[in-house]
């Protein structure tokens, strides 16, 4: 019974909020039936909130320095100096390059609306944070790098460069294939009408972009009707080239002293010398390229000469060993520490491109000899380097296999895929 009035008491207050009268709802009810509205979410920009900051967003000009762009933005002299100084160990302010980018962050707080933060982005990749609002900060950062494996193929119609341009692939893949996989194996010279390639090879992205390819897997290079396989295979402690049967690419010597060019003169008995305007014995090889091009030693050897001659011009020769040595003549200048008893390396740059000497135009003269005597080095047969180990064969086969499959699979401009060959590929993989 002691209910009654408590239970009278619900119902009178449950009438009046269903009258439909002058009865207002408290605030505290409205609030929370209320739809609260989602925030909208920050925005950041190299880690920092850009709700706290102002961006300025530009690219290092000609003639501009660190000092010069933070000075317009309110930094003092002191400052620049220090931020300099505790840059040193991660990069040196220096080495600013015309036309990449950089971001100021700069304090809404700030009533002179003087920079915070100073970041530079040496390329797609790698950043610096010069952070200097309560004490010095420098910082070296990377992007995450996407990697995506992709395929494509070629045919050689005039020269490798087109070929590869055409089939929408990356101008570096003709320096990776003519400079570090075939310059062993293929005179990139001699390429012709015909020749047809393909290849596996990683693309690389930043936040969606692409940036450049990264390693080449696996390719197939067809010249002269043979066809040159190449698998990227690192077992033995460092990455090497190695064919479908274990042989390493790499041979003793390369090709060729300079990248991809063309030969202006071969080596020959005879020819028409056109500044001494007399037929004579023409015993080296002239590979044409632009001033400046770097030249490299075509083996691992020993500077036995780095001068001037009255003929050569500013020349190089390193000899090998017993049996080989070779010469590299008309620089436009010996690169720096080259000198008599230096030790090179294989690929190693020893001099640029130039005209000295007895020349008429930009050219390198490279001279072979075999033991005492000048001989053409595309005729002479040369040393071989370690094949695959017998410890690491199997693991070799095992991850050469199917890349061979894939790349056996992959079609050349203008032919159909072999459907045989595609459903071996994908029990492989």
């Amino acid at each position: 019974m002691k209910r009654i009035p408590y239970l009278l008491s619900l119902l009178g207050i449950l009438f009046l909020f269903s009258c439909g009268g002058d009865v207002e709802i408290p605030d505290e009810i409205t609030l929370a039936t209320a739809i609260a509205k989602p925030e909208p979410p920050k925005e950041y920009l190299f880690g920092y909130d850009l709700d706290s900051f102002d961006v300025v967003n530009d690219g290092i000009k000609y003639g501009e320095s660190l000092g010069k762009i933070l000075n317009t933005h309110g930094v003092g002299h002191s400052t620049v100096h220090y931020l300099a100084k505790a840059s040193k160990e991660v990069f040196d302010v220096r080495d600013f390059k015309v036309g990449n980018s950089y971001t100021i962050l700069k304090s809404k707080t700030d009533s002179l609306s003087n920079a915070n933060v100073f970041i530079y982005q040496e390329d797609k990749v790698n950043y610096y944070i010069y952070d200097f609002r309560d004490s010095i900060q420098v910082s070296h950062f990377k992007k995450d790098i996407e990697v995506k494996i992709k395929t494509g193929s070629g045919e050689i119609t005039s020269s490798l460069w087109e070929a590869v341009i055409k089939a929408g692939l990356s101008q570096k893949l003709v320096l990776e294939l003519a400079d570090n996989i075939y310059p062993w194996s293929i005179n990139f010279f001699s390429v012709q009408k015909g020749d047809k390639f393909k290849v596996i090879y990683e693309a690389r992205y930043v936040e969606g972009e692409f940036i450049g390819i990264g390693e080449v897997l696996a390719c197939n290079f067809y010249h002269n009707g043979k066809d040159y396989y190449a698998f990227n295979y690192d077992g033995a402690g460092f990455e090497d080239f190695y064919d479908h049967e274990g042989n390493n690419l790499r041979k003793f010597f390369l090709k060729a002293p300079v990248s991809y060019t063309r030969i202006s003169s071969k080596f020959t008995k005879r020819r028409y010398h056109p500044v001494q305007k007399r037929w004579k014995a023409h015993k080296g090889t002239d590979f044409a390229a632009p001033k400046n091009t770097p030249i490299y030693s075509t083996a691992d050897g020993v500077v036995t000469n780095a001068e001037y001659g009255k003929f050569n011009g500013r020349y190089v020769k390193v000899r090998h060993n017993k049996t080989f040595t070779t010469q590299y003549l008309h620089m436009n200048k010996i690169a720096k520490g080259i000198k008599p008893g230096r030790k090179v390396r294989q690929g190693e740059v020893i001099g640029y491109v130039g005209k000295t000497g007895l020349a008429t135009g930009y050219h390198v003269c490279y001279r072979f000899w075999k033991n005492g005597r000048q001989e053409d080095p595309f005729k002479v047969k040369l040393p071989p380097s370690e094949p695959i180990s017998d410890k690491l064969k199997s693991d070799y086969i095992g991850k050469m296999s199917p890349l061979k499959l894939e790349l056996d699979a992959l079609k050349y401009p203008g032919e159909v895929e072999n459907e045989e060959t595609i459903e071996k590929v994908a029990i492989a993989l």
